[in-house]
C-alpha cells in the first residue's frame, strides 16, 4: 500500500464536508446529541459477517488486546441506558477482510444516530428530511443519475437515465422483493429446507453453505441491483430473523424490524428497532461468536458489558448507521468513494 495525495479531488472534498456539516446541523437542530467516541475497544459485539483489526497496547511487561471499532453501537447504548437521550456519532469506524473497492474501504465514516420512543419507520421519516436537506444544500439534481438496470441474470445490462424523486420512499419488503426479483417466495424464504432447494434449482451452490451464505449470494445477485432505481429511494425492511442479530423480531418470529435503504443500487445505511431484552441478546451474541469461530474470525474478547447494559435498562429506541462516503458519492453523482478524498491509502497500481 502506498499513500496517494489527490488535489483533483478537493472540489469533491469540499461538497463531501458539506454533506457532513448538513447531517451535522440538521440532527442538532432535531436535538441530538453529538458524542466524541473512541475507536480502540478491549472487547466488541460478536457480529459474524465482519472481520476487525487487531492491535496491542503496550507498557513495559503490561500488554492488552484493543480492536478498532466496526461501529460506535457498543459506546452508544450505554449512554442511551445512562438516559444521554437522543445522540449520535459521526466519525471514523474500521472493517476488515475485504478488499477496497469504489464502495468499500476498511476506514470509512460511519453516522449512526439513535432516537427515543422510535421504531425503525419513525427513523426512515428522519431520514428522508435528512436527504432532502442534504439535497438542498448541494443543490444537485440526483435525477441527472446514470444506472444499469440488470433485467435478468442471463440478459446484459443496460445503460438508462435515473430519476430519483426525494418526496417518498419505495417501499418494499423482503418477501416482496425476493418474489418480486427473484421468483423466491415467501414459503420458501422463510423454510431453510425449501430455500435450499429452490436455489439450487436456481444452479446455486448449497452443499456446505449455511442459509445466511446462500441467502446473501441470492441477495447481492438478483435483489439488490434493482434497489433503487424505481423514481424513489428504495427501503427494504423486514429482513429474516438470522439477519438481525440486534434487532427487535415482529410478532410473526420470522422477522424483524430492520430496514436498509438504497439509491441507485448501492446500499447507504442500516437501521433497527432496537433489541431490549437481555437474555434473547446474550442467545445471539452466543450464536454469533460460534458463527466467527466457525468461519475463523478474529478471536476478540465479547463485549459482556453490553448486556449488562441491557439488565441495567435501554429504553425504547431505534437507530441507524449509514456510510457517509457512499451517501455522498451518490448524491455527487460519482463512481468510487475514492474521488472524495485528498490523501488516500490504498493499493499501489
Amino acid at each position: 500500500m502506498k499513500i496517494k495525495v489527490n488535489p483533483l479531488n478537493l472540489e469533491n472534498h469540499k461538497n463531501y464536508l458539506l454533506v457532513i456539516k448538513t447531517i451535522e446541523d440538521f440532527l442538532q437542530k432535531r436535538g441530538y446529541l453529538k458524542i466524541d467516541l473512541p475507536v480502540l475497544s478491549s472487547a466488541l459485539i460478536p457480529e459474524s459477517y465482519l472481520e476487525v483489526f487487531e492491535t496491542k497496547w503496550r507498557y513495559f511487561d503490561k500488554e492488552e488486546k484493543l480492536y478498532l471499532i466496526p461501529s460506535p453501537e457498543l459506546f452508544l447504548k450505554r449512554l442511551l441506558s445512562y438516559g444521554f437521550g437522543n445522540c449520535y456519532y459521526l466519525g471514523k469506524s474500521f472493517r476488515n477482510g475485504d478488499l477496497p473497492s469504489s464502495l468499500h474501504s476498511f476506514e470509512f465514516t460511519m453516522l449512526e444516530f439513535y432516537k427515543l420512543d422510535a421504531s425503525y419507520m419513525d427513523i426512515a421519516d428522519e431520514l428522508l428530511l435528512m436527504l432532502r436537506e442534504i439535497n438542498k444544500k448541494l443543490k444537485t439534481q440526483i435525477s441527472k443519475l446514470k444506472t444499469k438496470t440488470q433485467k435478468s441474470k442471463l440478459i446484459k445490462t443496460e445503460e438508462k437515465n435515473l430519476k430519483i424523486n426525494l418526496d417518498k420512499w419505495e417501499k418494499i419488503s423482503v418477501a416482496q422483493a425476493f418474489e418480486k426479483y427473484a421468483g423466491i417466495y415467501e414459503e420458501e424464504l422463510f423454510n431453510h429446507q425449501f430455500f435450499f432447494e429452490k436455489a439450487k434449482k436456481k444452479g446455486y451452490q448449497v452443499d456446505k453453505f449455511s442459509y445466511e451464505e446462500v441467502w446473501s449470494q441470492i441477495y447481492s445477485q438478483e435483489v439488490e441491483p434493482n434497489l433503487g432505481k424505481n423514481e424513489y429511494p428504495t427501503l427494504i425492511y423486514d429482513y429474516p430473523k438470522e439477519f438481525a442479530a440486534l434487532a427487535k423480531l415482529n410478532p410473526d418470529g420470522k422477522t424483524a424490524q430492520r430496514f436498509e435503504f438504497y439509491i441507485n443500487g448501492v446500499e447507504l445505511g442500516d437501521c433497527y428497532t432496537e433489541l431490549t431484552d437481555w437474555k434473547e441478546q446474550e442467545e445471539r451474541f452466543l450464536k454469533e461468536y460460534l458463527l466467527r469461530k466457525r468461519y475463523k474470525k478474529i478471536n476478540h474478547s465479547i463485549d459482556k458489558g453490553f448486556i449488562e447494559t441491557l439488565k441495567y435498562g435501554l429504553p425504547n429506541c431505534a437507530g441507524i448507521a449509514i456510510g457517509v462516503e457512499r451517501l455522498a458519492m451518490v448524491f455527487l453523482n460519482l463512481d468510487s468513494i475514492d474521488k472524495l478524498k485528498v490523501i488516500d491509502i490504498g493499493y499501489e497500481d
